[in-house]
């Protein structure tokens, strides 16, 4: 759970304002239907294959941000401020 919630947390403020419906459907399915974070952590950092039912473009969107290109310190989660922005 340390590695997974920083990641997924992440990932969620920096891409779910910008996600379709299906797509929010689809992560929303990632992060509730696996029993074990650690699961998605792995699929995540390719440690292990995901599983065909989890296998669609949010999958790779969370593999490409696991990834880290530009090297970001990513120790903590977000804070949540940004759930609370006013809506547009």
């Amino acid at each position: 759970l340390i590695l997974i919630r920083p990641l997924s947390s992440l990932f969620a403020k920096e891409n779910l304002n910008h996600m379709s419906e299906q797509q929010l459907n689809r992560y929303d399915r990632l992060i509730n239907e696996p029993s074990n974070d650690w699961d998605i952590y792995y699929w995540a950092t390719e440690a292990k294959p995901t599983p065909a039912e989890f296998e669609n473009d949010v999958m790779t969107m969370l593999r490409e941000f696991a990834k880290n290109k530009k090297r970001e310190q990513r120790l903590r989660q977000p804070d949540l401020e940004y759930q609370f922005e006013p809506p547009r």
